[in-house]
């Protein structure tokens, strides 16, 4: 780990601030992710700026019925919460899924958000990798890509999102509210908040330098029936092959979302439209524009069986 200096952030104006003043500034909430990337110094921040004392930490709900997430609430207190699991239980089943208890009890919903791949050759620094030092190449390419992504990729990079919390957040069409350096705040819809590869993959999010998270904010429930279902390699905690977020109402419509097979959080409006066809029909929909290597090309199938598999669950839950 590089040599790096610390502040202890006292205000969210402040923190944005320092940001955007240090060249290579990071926050640091849980540290679940960016502390792992430093060890190995694929990041290499010269300064921290720890938010964790900000007061972004609560869950309340909003005028119009919805729900604001602070920034530093934690994945398992998230969860966890009552109004969570009544009327956006999806959501509560994706961060359940998404990692061990240890790791639930530190990680907070804005650095869920910002977590990089987990591709292997972004993590080994002897391989190329476009994510992690433009324009050097994309080893997964021609090398082992078996879990990485099919839609959304370019010739850059096809590095997979590794979040299932912001697959959830996505079907619920959540809202990404920031504060900049100049104190201006706005709220950016999920669906345009995570950027896909093109030709500059080490650009992930519309965040401009020194914006902080501040909270997400979810519409008012949407009720029906929420399923989340996660394939993976093992039964122990590990990240998507392929995962359905869904949400069935009662008139036979439905709306999905996926991960492990997209660079961002997967939706497309074509997928929801037909979910009265059936799993095969919403499989083909969602996979429309899919580019597959010899090694991943199993996920187009894996998505039709994990469709089935939710209608199923959604089917006897009913």
């Amino acid at each position: 780990m590089r040599p790096f200096t610390y502040e202890r952030a006292t205000s969210v104006e402040a923190a944005a601030k320092a940001a955007a003043s240090v060249q290579g500034a990071r926050f640091i909430a849980g540290g679940t992710n960016l502390l792992d990337l430093m060890k190995l110094q694929i990041e290499t921040p010269t300064h921290l700026i720890d938010v964790n004392h900000l007061g972004l930490d609560r869950i309340e709900k909003t005028e119009d019925g919805g729900l604001k997430i602070g920034a530093l609430v934690r994945n398992t207190d998230l969860a966890a919460d009552r109004t969570v699991r009544r009327d956006y239980a999806v959501l509560s089943r994706a961060l359940v899924a998404g990692a061990s208890g240890q790791l639930r009890n530190k990680a907070t919903t804005g650095g869920n958000l910002l977590q990089r791949t987990r591709c292997p050759y972004f993590y080994d620094t002897r391989m190329p990798c476009n994510k992690r030092k433009p324009g050097s190449g994309c080893g997964a390419m021609q090398g082992l890509s078996r879990g990485l992504a099919i839609l959304g990729v370019s010739d850059a990079c096809i590095a997979q999102h590794p979040s299932d919390m912001a697959v959830a957040m996505r079907l619920l069409d959540a809202k990404v509210d920031t504060v900049d350096a100049a104190g201006t705040a706005r709220s950016i819809p999920i669906a345009d908040f995570h950027l896909m590869p093109g030709d500059t993959p080490h650009r992930e999010t519309v965040l401009k330098a020194g914006e902080i998270i501040t909270s997400v904010t979810l519409p008012k429930p949407i009720g029906g029936t929420h399923v989340y279902r996660k394939v993976r390699d093992r039964a122990s905690y590990a990240f998507a092959l392929v995962s359905v977020a869904a949400v069935f109402g009662r008139d036979g419509t439905a709306r999905f979302a996926f991960g492990g097979i997209g660079t961002k959080p997967w939706r497309v409006e074509a997928a929801d439209a037909a979910a009265r066809k059936g799993a095969k029909a919403v499989a083909e929909a969602a996979l429309a524009g899919a580019r597959t290597t010899h090694h991943n090309a199993f996920k187009t199938l894996l998505v039709e069986r994990t469709l089935a598999s939710v209608y199923r669950q959604q089917e006897a839950r009913a």
